[in-house]
């Protein structure tokens, strides 16, 4: 075992430490060999006898730094300088001592382990141990080697251990009443303070949510969980009221959000605190006994009725009077007013469903003492119909009936409309007017749907004799009251294509291509020319005059000249007075409407011929202002009286038609052409056997 060495390290001697000796046989111990040491260490840690081969380490040795060292080693002859045997190579080996204590790797170890922990790696002392009561440890842990025995060595080193938390303990208030005060005005959702229950755990294990407990005031508040503070919030749910309850008592629990099931057996994780609310009044406004109002009126109600009644009242516990008022903003016309103290609606003019059929005030209801607390609310008035509108005609009909027209044929329909609005609809009836119950040229024919057709009587028609038919019908409908009209149809007579197409309406058109020449057309044309000279020269001359006539003065006094269309009237009735008719008779408007009776029941028939071309008349009227002319009593100036005068001598007898009802229908007219020239014209429109037809 030459070739292995072993030695200690850290030799503490005070000689160098022998390694071993290196020998070969061939040294006879003359002093003839050398020896010579190679390698690691060789010549400063390891030092060798060159004529005894011994080995010695010069230096203090660390097996932790190198634990092995390689070296050679020669034999040579000191004369030759020859190797005497070959080289050699041998080992030393540090033998280990006890001269280093056990190391941690770390100087501070930190460690956590959840409280109430059982065992473990690192494991608790005592049981049950609380974070809440310490949450950091230190512990110095030493480490020995040679298992403990004497003259072993030892290192030590420090842990930090931490306590986790777990939800072992349940939330706590820390006063078991609260005391909170609302206005009774404050909206839902107002604050009105916090409350917090501790939980001595940290992070989620110590949030807590709260809820009011079924019972008194759960209706009326609320709370809500600040989840940064982990606080509860009381707040308003419902509007107040001072004057119903004053003081609430809420019942507010605080519970963990997150419980651990391994602790519900310490008992339950909440905790129930009494909140006071007390309510605190103020002055109110009036309130209404409803949010709106619908009333209903009919639109004949007389002014001053009352037709509905607000009311509202203080809720304050002093119970002030209440003034009533209508915005004026919302009633511009003053058509509804309001009693002060009663709240009564009444009205200040008449109603109109048909111009106005809603009206939309607003009333305002104000404290006496305090008008500044005052409230508004609408008022809606619906205005109900009243049948106080007769139909009319619900547009102008421009109505023709062909010369060529043969009995029963339909040359209009007529409509209707009414402003009254009847709840069963309208329906409306078509007749005759009790003056002319049978009318022979047209017949009107009610259709039973708000509608009637005028169908013609006779068998042809002759513009040339009567170029306008006015035809008067009556219309009314089925409301209470019933309401009635009369319409007239204004008919012309046109003449017609063999399809019933409308040619031409103009009598003198077609007199005129049928019947005059080129040279009576220029004699006419000349006629016009002269009397529209004659019309100059007359005016010419009136102008000339320096002296106002007396028929225009204003110191004129004469009696007014008075144009009567039917019988009565009397001395008041002048409205249709005309000076311009002692100038000109035909200037006279025939159709002023009378003042004392409803222009639809007025039915006037137009002439065909004026009255003053009629001879018996004119004579009449020569007849009388001769008599006036010699009777010294009369006024020292001409009057003109205008009479519906029938003619002397008349052998038709009365032309009445009061007893026309009671006439037999098929009354015989052929009597009439022997009545002479004047009755030809009656003759030609009922003496026909067209007419006997009819």
């Amino acid at each position: 075992m030459w070739n292995q060495f072993f030695l200690l390290e850290e030799y503490t001697g005070t000689d160098t430490q022998y390694v071993g000796k290196l020998h070969t046989d061939q040294d006879n111990g003359d002093g003839n060999l050398k020896y010579i040491l190679t390698g690691d260490g060789a010549g400063s840690l390891f030092i060798i006898d060159e004529n005894t081969g011994d080995i010695h380490a010069a230096k203090k040795l660390d097996r932790e730094e190198k634990s092995l060292y390689i070296l050679r080693a020669k034999a040579i002859d000191r004369k030759t300088g020859r190797q005497v045997e070959p080289e050699s190579e041998f080992i030393i080996k540090i033998h280990d001592i006890n001269d280093n204590e056990p190391k941690f790797t770390k100087d501070l170890y930190t460690a956590s382990v959840p409280e109430m922990s059982g065992i473990g790696v690192i494991k608790t002392a005592l049981p049950d141990m609380s974070r809440e009561n310490r949450e950091q440890y230190q512990v110095v842990i030493q480490a020995k080697d040679m298992g403990g025995q004497m003259g072993g060595l030892s290192g030590t080193t420090t842990v930090n251990i931490t306590l986790t938390d777990v939800n072992n303990n349940p939330p706590r208030f820390p006063q078991s009443t609260y005391q909170f005060h609302s206005p009774e005005s404050a909206p839902p959702g107002t604050h009105l303070g916090r409350i917090k229950a501790n939980d001595p755990d940290v992070g989620e294990n110590a949030e807590v949510e709260y809820s009011i407990a079924e019972g008194e005031g759960a209706d009326m508040f609320d709370v809500i969980t600040d989840k940064d503070t982990q606080e509860g919030i009381i707040t308003v749910k419902q509007n107040l009221d001072f004057e119903k309850k004053k003081l609430y008592t809420l019942r507010v629990d605080a519970s963990n959000t997150h419980p651990d099931p391994r602790f519900l057996q310490l008992g339950p994780f909440k905790d129930t605190a009494m909140v006071k609310i007390s309510v605190e009044d103020i002055d109110e406004p009036p309130v209404f006994s409803k949010r709106s109002y619908l009333l209903e009126v009919d639109e004949d109600v007389k002014e001053g009725s009352i037709i509905g009644q607000i009311t509202a009242y203080d809720p304050d516990a002093m119970n002030n009077l209440i003034k009533y008022s209508v915005d004026r903003h919302t009633d511009m016309d003053r058509i509804f007013s309001i009693h002060s103290e009663n709240g009564s609606i009444f009205t200040l003019k008449p109603l109109d469903r048909e111009s106005s059929p809603w009206h939309n005030i607003t009333i305002t209801a104000a404290e006496i003492n305090n008008p500044k607390q005052s409230s508004h609310i609408p008022v809606f008035i619906r205005i109900l119909d009243i049948n106080d509108h007769a139909p009319e005609f619900a547009m102008y009909y421009e109505t023709f009936v062909c010369e060529n027209a043969k009995p029963g044929q339909l040359i209009q329909t007529v409509s209707v409309m009414d402003k009254d609005d009847p709840p069963r609809g309208h329906k409306f009836f078509f007749e005759p007017v009790p003056e002319f119950p049978l009318n022979p040229n047209f017949t009107i024919v009610d259709n039973k749907d708000n509608t009637a057709g005028i169908m013609t009587r006779k068998d042809g028609y002759n513009r040339n004799k009567m170029s306008t038919y006015l035809l008067p019908i009556l219309i009314f409908d089925n409301d209470y009251p019933i309401q009635s009209s009369t319409g007239t149809l204004t008919i012309r007579v046109c003449a017609c294509d063999s399809q019933g197409n409308m040619q031409s309406c103009t009598a003198e058109a077609l007199i005129l291509s049928a019947g005059l020449s080129t040279g009576a057309l220029v004699a006419i044309l000349l006629c016009v020319l002269i009397l529209l000279v004659l019309v100059v020269l007359f005016a010419a001359l009136k102008r000339q005059r320096k002296k106002e006539p007396l028929i225009i003065s204003k110191d004129d006094v004469r009696d007014n000249i008075v144009t009567y269309n039917d019988e009565g009237g009397g001395e008041e009735d002048t409205q249709a007075f005309d000076i311009g008719t002692l100038r000109n008779p035909e200037a006279r408007e025939d159709s002023k409407l009378r003042r004392d009776v409803m222009p639809e029941t007025i039915f006037q028939i137009r002439r065909t011929v004026p009255l003053w071309e009629n001879i018996d008349v004119q004579d009449f009227i020569h007849r009388r202002l001769k008599e006036n002319d010699s009777d010294p009593s009369a006024p020292p100036y001409d009057s003109l009286a205008t009479y519906a005068y029938e003619g002397n001598d008349s052998i038709a007898g009365s032309l009445s038609s009061l007893e026309s009802l009671a006439a037999d229908g098929n009354q015989d007219y052929d009597y009439l052409s022997d009545w002479g020239p004047r009755f030809k014209k009656l003759a030609d429109m009922y003496g026909g056997d067209d007419s006997d037809r009819d």
